[in-house]
């Protein structure tokens, strides 16, 4: 059974779940040592290509993909044989195996592989260095690997850190720093950006700039914007959303923002596994309004195809401010000819 991400956790109010604050927090300082323990002690193996992660410092959806599929859209633009490293989470399969969109499924190698590799070759592995290995054999000359920041056993050409821009209604990215599960940090905040060697803040579409202070947070490092904007308008007429991804709610945002009709909206755990009840559940709770139903890329990918045909997929993509930043960094990593 997966859990919800809690909202809490993005509270900067100490008073939000104190007790569970309390309780928890003796666990995060075991979560973090181990983690740096990790770290500290295991040798990254060469793949023999650069290695360009996209990573970040918080559980829960940041919105990794759309950067993830932003580099490599670049990199390919540039001539690039760019192939893309996932550890495959919510799928089955240990890997290393290169997905094809027509034979597997998102129970299988997971939802976010899935979704990419109808556009570039996609490997999932558990073992990250064996995945890469794999695709460096196939012929990639740049891996761009989804999620790893905290997993040392590739050596890392570029690490890429993306970070929550949104910071309205009393949420924070980072919350009141505690890590996991006591907040979402997936290690202190100074550790992870020490290993950084540029940060990308994620804006939604109507957010006018990086907050003064998040944005002093990580001045230390190269500091690039990105908005998230949709690719294509949402459908016409009343809908009624759902979305399993880290963040529901900010999908309900997003969906409003670029002028839905949302008639309601139904927040999931992340990657959760739709049956033909809930999905029929849903369509009963749009009857009411003569609703259609719209849900993410990445959740439409996990949908059984009978319904694919009955959910609109809405797709976003991350556009950055100063693609020439982006470029600079790019370069910086790509193989020498």
């Amino acid at each position: 059974m997966r859990l919800s991400t809690p909202r809490w956790w993005y509270s900067r109010d100490r008073r939000a779940r104190p007790v569970t604050r309390a309780l928890l927090t003796p666990v995060s300082w075991i979560w973090a040592a181990v983690t740096a323990r990790r770290i500290a002690r295991t040798a990254p193996a060469d793949p023999g290509v650069p290695v360009i992660c996209v990573g970040n410092l918080t559980v829960g959806g940041v919105g990794k993909t759309p950067i993830v599929r932003a580099l490599a859209e670049r990199l390919a633009a540039r001539g690039v044989e760019v192939h893309l490293l996932s550890r495959g989470y919510g799928g089955r399969l240990e890997g290393p195996v290169r997905v094809e969109p027509k034979r597997h499924t998102g129970s299988e190698v997971g939802d976010e592989p899935l979704m990419l590799a109808r556009d570039f070759p996609v490997w999932v592995a558990r073992d990250r260095a064996a995945g890469a290995r794999a695709a460096a054999a196939a012929g990639a000359q740049v891996i761009v690997m989804d999620d790893g920041h905290q997993n040392p056993s590739l050596e890392k050409a570029l690490s890429l850190v993306v970070v929550d821009g949104e910071t309205r209604e009393g949420e924070w990215p980072f919350g009141d720093g505690r890590v996991f599960p006591a907040g979402p940090m997936r290690e202190p905040l100074a550790a992870g950006l020490a290993r950084a060697d540029a940060s990308i803040v994620l804006l939604p579409s109507d957010l006018a700039a990086v907050d003064a202070e998040l944005a002093a947070m990580l001045a230390a490092r190269p500091l690039l914007v990105a908005r998230l904007e949709a690719a294509e308008p949402p459908p016409s007429g009343p809908q009624v959303g759902f979305a399993g991804v880290g963040k529901p709610w900010k999908v309900e945002r997003a969906l409003i923002a670029a002028g839905c009709d949302l008639a309601d909206f139904a927040p999931f755990p992340d990657h959760f596994a739709y049956d033909e009840a809930t999905l029929r559940a849903l369509a009963a709770r749009a009857e009411p309004f003569a609703a259609g139903l719209v849900t993410t890329e990445k959740d439409w990918v996990r949908l059984p195809p009978a319904w694919r045909e009955r959910v609109a997929a809405w797709p976003v993509r991350a556009v950055f401010e100063t693609p020439e930043a982006l470029e600079d960094l790019l370069a910086s990593s790509e193989p020498r000819r």
